[in-house]
């Protein structure tokens, strides 16, 4: 799903919003959620899954077109886990 799909989908279900406030309130919910992970901070949407953020220590890595070694930097980068509601809705619409 394109993050416009999900704008005409709130759209559809809330008619009394226009198309330009269903943006702003997507906005807006991404927003939140990429400043609390900013901070280090978890997001938890209990029945769908939770964002946190990981470290990824420095490491060796190797240029792939030369085979140099290459120091890789330490990094943090996002990480969602799946709930059990979502992955137990996903199963179920997968085996039949």
């Amino acid at each position: 799903m394109l993050r416009s799909q999900l704008i005409d989908n709130i759209h559809k279900e809330n008619p009394y919003l226009t198309r330009e406030e269903a943006e702003r309130v997507v906005a807006v919910i991404f927003e939140s959620m990429m400043q609390t992970l900013e901070k280090g901070a978890r997001v938890e949407l209990r029945g769908f899954g939770a964002f946190s953020v990981r470290q990824r220590k420095a490491r060796k890595g190797r240029n792939p077109r030369t085979g140099e070694d290459v120091m890789v930097p330490e990094k943090h980068v996002p990480f969602f886990r799946a709930g059990k509601e979502l992955k137990a809705q996903v199963d179920a619409s997968r085996k039949g």
